[in-house]
């Protein structure tokens, strides 16, 4: 396909996010059924059009005067891409084209924004949620936002029963391979540009092999920030698809046994097949229709992890269609699904134990108001500053976190290079 293929292609998969509110990924994956003749090449392209225009949605559309899906993959193709004006009218006019460029159109898209729209809008996030960005961030807010709106990274997560760091470079050095951020353990692929595409590195041989698992920096660093050492009892009671479980399995080096457990089937059943493949043994998998077995564990874990439930948006670098598709609805059943999880697991954590409380989340009222409002019912919880655990576990300088509180940590895009990330580190008296 060409680019003027590839123009109109994407206006119609976003058109059908917008009037169907169908989920980035079933939109583009229903477009490649039916157009079985497009190249993965050109699906690539058309996603990075469809990702990028939900990323910058805010901005693009205040460049064009309006935010028709057309208005948005014309502004990503001459904003996010570089191209050049008369590229694009000769693309929009080719026969299989979106059509002309109008007059209206072209002024727009040589006219770019001058930097005095409303913080949300240079943030690139819904208005409905500026009072929480402000109140986390201040006047940090849109460059906040505007890093969550930019493309993300493939990071990687050793596994430490199988490999080394050196080894995954090495091996990824076909890649761009870095070092990543924060997390010792963390390689990094940098996030490609215009319509190139993030390699598919789980049909590498090393994923087969258990060599590593894809996870971003700072999920990578919340794990280990929970401090699991051989021999310790743990309980990942939010467990997913297992990364985190595997990532604290990997630092107890196969001693001691972590129980995951997730109440939604779909989510943990991945599960299986990471551990068969990462070649921990300490894992012990809670089915999710069996969470009575759960209760003979009461007042016994070392560490109870809780990655709970959210509104995810410090993952919108991966996900830009879900901060379009927040409602405060939504949001009000995540906060209150999160004080679910935390009565439940602050009821395993034995005396002395943690209980660890993480979100991908940026948002106050997820994070540190959760976490006091826990505390103020919880008398035998106490908070333990982050830096102090960084400095046992990391081993290296703590970072500033990101909304500036000294007890808990945020980490993100703008301020550490990671996605959103927050987690508390609460003691048992």
């Amino acid at each position: 396909m060409r680019l003027s293929g590839r123009l109109s292609a994407a206006i119609e998969v976003l058109d059908d996010i917008f009037s169907r509110h169908n989920s980035a990924a079933a939109a583009l994956h229903e477009w490649g059924r039916a157009h079985r003749f497009a190249g993965s090449g050109d699906r690539s392209a058309i996603g990075n059009l469809v990702y990028d225009a939900l990323r910058q949605k805010q901005q693009l559309a205040a460049q064009m005067g309006n935010e028709t899906s057309r208005a948005l993959v014309l502004a990503v193709a001459r904003t996010v891409w570089g191209l050049e004006v008369d590229e694009i009218a000769e693309a929009t006019a080719e026969k299989f084209g979106p059509g002309a460029l109008s007059d209206e159109e072209k002024a727009a898209l040589q006219t770019p924004l001058d930097g005095k729209q409303h913080y949300w809008i240079n943030g690139n996030f819904p208005q409905w949620l500026a009072p929480s960005f402000k109140a986390c961030f201040g006047d940090k807010a849109a460059d906040q936002g505007h890093a969550l709106a930019q493309r993300a990274p493939v990071d990687l997560r050793i596994n430490t029963l199988k490999t080394s760091r050196e080894e995954l470079l090495a091996e990824f050095a076909k890649h761009g391979a870095v070092e990543g951020p924060l997390s010792p353990h963390s390689v990094r692929i940098p996030a490609p540009h215009g319509q190139n595409r993030s390699p598919n590195v789980e049909i590498e041989a090393a994923h087969g092999m258990g060599w590593f698992e894809v996870q971003d920096s700072a999920s990578q660093v919340v794990s280990l920030l929970a401090g699991t050492k051989p021999g310790d009892t743990v309980v990942d009671l939010c467990a997913g698809a297992g990364g985190k479980t595997l990532a604290m399995a990997a630092s107890m080096n196969n001693d001691g046994t972590v129980y995951a457990y997730d109440r939604d089937k779909r989510r943990l059943r991945p599960i299986f097949e990471r551990i068969a493949r990462s070649g921990a043994s300490n894992i012990e998998v809670v089915p999710a229709d069996q969470p009575e077995k759960l209760a003979a564990l009461k007042g016994t874990a070392d560490v109870v992890f809780l990655d709970a439930p959210c509104s995810g948006t410090g993952a919108w670098r991966r996900k830009p269609d879900a901060k379009w598709r927040l409602k405060e609805a939504t949001l009000a059943q995540r906060i209150k699904d999160q004080q679910d999880v935390l009565a439940t697991g602050s009821e395993l954590v034995k005396p002395g134990g943690r209980l660890i409380y993480v979100t991908c989340s940026v948002l106050p009222q997820e994070n540190t108001e959760q976490v006091s409002a826990f505390l103020s019912q919880r008398k035998n919880f106490s908070l333990i500053p982050y830096s102090d655990v960084w400095k046992k576990t990391i081993g290296t300088q703590p970072p500033v976190s990101a909304d500036g509180k000294k007890s808990t940590l945020l980490l993100t895009p703008a301020s550490h290079d990671t996605d959103g990330f927050f987690i508390a580190i609460m003691e048992r008296g």
